[in-house]
């Protein structure tokens, strides 16, 4: 009776473990193929890739089995005997020398070489060519091109990682083909697939710094309150073996100053080695002998800059850039995330209206401290005072409201009176500009988080101003006359702000958080009045441009909204929560006080009055 009891027991016990088992397996195998990004190749944006898929399928059946030793092979040799299929092992040679890395959303991004960069578009002139990925799968992509990087050029192209080629690690990278394609085809061993994570993915030599190189990496140091000793890594110019090794000066986030090479004048690979770890980060940077700088306009340095980082804001940039640039702001740079809008064209039509806007492609997720660290080293050649501000952003002053028209002063009179006047200072001031300290300012920041204490009398390095968050105001959909004029309701208490900084006063580490940088010792930081000046800042738009911009949060220590992480963050819309739907009463959300001060300003300045109402020079 025990025996059968315990029997019957043990075979139940069986049974749970046997169902369990097939339930995870179920689980495993639905997260898979249902839980990730899923893309479906397309065949309609390339009118021959079906065939040319079909193609290489055809061509891999003949050889996949007779490749051995890397040796190539001629695709009309006669078919063989099939063996198992080593296609995890090989993949097509591309036309071009490409390096790949995987991106967010399973988006592939192929850089082509320098040396094959040249050739590529010089094929391209005159000729209309469509560009694949092929992936070691055998599958096909369409490859789109995506913008170029500097220092050295590199053309770059992004595809999509098909299903198949996700469900093995580690994930190998594809390779460029052009169509139409009558070259031989050969196989061999395919790389692994780099990923942006764990990256070394930019490196810039300062012009007004001859001993050193800085170069940006993803994935060292992982929290913003982490910091690294820099004695941790060395630089290594060229490649693992072979390559000069140097000392990291600094380390910060993900920006590290190298110690620059005594290496003859040509272009080389730059990557970090974790000494401790004796591991090599994986890089797509290059080292330049020649200084990466911003050309500047007329041989002259601009007075007042403006710097931010977008991503598909065509339809906001030309009210951005029409205001600052009536109030003060003599040059635009954006940092191009990888848009894929109408922003090229609009940037042309800028400056073809004679705006100065220039875009740098910084294609890498979630950069943002490390791009304006990289614009503080890029553009101080070329300006003076860089303000660093969203697009969705206007600096307004209280005290405007009764101008009838904007003037340049309005801005560039706020850096004039605490910052460059025009007379340096060669001996007595060890080399820094002239300031006059007459009091505007109501608040001193001498203690900010990223400052030591300074002397009061320390020079202004610094402008720091308050901003109001304006909610929906009513709006379903992106207002036509522009952002200004459609968000009128706001929440009264002032959060976080945005700053004007003198470029000479970044310290050397370039660290910044929030649009505001650590200083030098002699400089100090203060933040405006709000009777003096605020920023605007339309943050809880209509629903659809809110989702569009939260979904891609651009600073490199804030999760994306949709991710149920650190809910109770500052960074995060109040009540939200982590649901991708729409909350009830979004349209009346984070309103507190109506505020129509900046929107009848520039409805006086930039409006044309007609019979339907106002018309502005944004619209379209």
């Amino acid at each position: 009776m025990f025996h059968s009891s315990m029997a019957r027991k043990l075979r139940i016990i069986l049974l749970y473990v046997v169902v369990l088992f097939v339930f995870f397996v179920s689980v495993y195998y639905h997260y898979l193929h249902n839980s990730l990004p899923f893309f479906v190749t397309t065949t309609t944006t390339i009118t021959n890739i079906t065939t040319y898929s079909n193609t290489i399928q055809q061509n891999f059946n003949i050889f996949n089995n007779s490749i051995k030793n890397n040796n190539t092979i001629d695709v009309n040799q006669p078919k063989k005997k099939k063996k198992k299929s080593i296609f995890s092992e090989v993949i097509i040679v591309s036309q071009f020398e490409t390096v790949s890395v995987l991106l967010p959303d399973w988006e592939v991004l192929v850089i082509v070489s320098p040396e094959d960069t040249q050739r590529l578009l010089y094929s391209l002139r005159g000729h209309d060519h469509d560009f694949v990925c092929v992936h070691y799968t055998t599958e096909v992509t369409p490859a789109r091109l995506s913008g170029n990087f500097t220092f050295p050029d590199r053309v770059t192209f992004r595809c999509h990682l098909p299903v198949r080629a996700r469900k093995r690690l580690p994930f190998k990278q594809p390779v460029l083909r052009r169509l139409p394609d009558e070259s031989p085809v050969t196989f061999v061993k395919s790389r692994i697939l780099l990923i942006w994570s764990n990256l070394l993915y930019d490196a810039l030599t300062p012009d007004d710094d001859e001993n050193m190189v800085i170069v940006f990496a993803k994935g060292l140091i992982k929290k913003q309150d982490i910091v690294r000793d820099p004695s941790e890594f060395q630089c290594i110019f060229g490649d693992e073996i072979n390559g000069v090794r140097t000392e990291v000066k600094t380390s910060m986030l993900e920006v590290f100053r190298c110690e620059r090479p005594n290496l003859k004048d040509v272009s080389m690979s730059v990557s970090l080695e974790i000494i401790s770890e004796r591991r090599v980060v994986p890089s797509v940077a290059y080292y330049t002998p020649t200084p990466g700088k911003l050309d500047s306009l007329v041989n002259k340095k601009s007075l007042l800059c403006a710097c931010t980082m977008v991503y598909n804001v065509a339809k906001f940039l030309k009210e951005w850039v029409y205001y600052h640039s009536r109030i003060g702001v003599e040059r635009f740079i954006l940092y191009d995330n990888g848009s894929d809008d109408d922003l090229e064209n609009v940037v042309i039509e800028l400056n073809q209206e004679g705006y100065h806007v220039d875009t740098y492609f910084w294609l890498w997720q979630k950069t943002q401290e490390a791009g304006f660290s990289h614009s503080a080293v890029y553009a101080k050649g070329s300006c003076m005072w860089m303000m660093y501000l969203d697009v969705d952003e206007f600096v307004y002053s209280p005290k405007w409201s009764s101008s009838k028209t904007p003037s340049v002063s309005m801005l560039q009179s706020l850096v004039k009176k605490h910052g460059y006047d025009g007379v340096k200072l060669n001996n007595a001031n060890g080399g820094h500009y002239l300031f006059d300290h007459s009091s505007v300012f109501d608040t001193s920041m001498s203690s900010e988080k990223l400052d030591l204490p300074v002397p009061h009398n320390a020079v202004v390095g610094q402008i720091s101003i308050g901003c109001h968050e304006f909610g929906p105001s009513n709006q379903r959909v992106h207002p036509v006359m522009g952002v200004t004029q459609g968000y009128n309701c706001r929440m009264e208490a002032q959060n976080r702000h945005k700053s004007i900084v003198l470029l000479e006063a970044i310290d050397d580490s370039l660290h910044n958080v929030i649009h505001h940088f650590k200083l030098k010792k002699g400089y100090r930081s203060i933040m405006l009045s709000p009777r003096r000046m605020m920023v605007n800042h339309y943050k809880y738009q209509a629903w659809p441009e809110f989702k569009a911009k939260f979904r891609r949060r651009v600073s490199a220590y804030v999760v994306d909204w949709s991710l149920a992480v650190n809910l109770k963050s500052q960074d995060r819309p109040k009540g939200l929560g982590a649901s991708t739907i729409e909350p009830q009463n979004w349209t009346t959300s984070y309103c507190e006080i109506y505020d129509d001060r900046l929107r009848d300003l520039v409805r006086r300045w930039f409006g044309t009055k007609s019979p339907s109402g106002y018309h502005m020079p944004w619209q379209r």
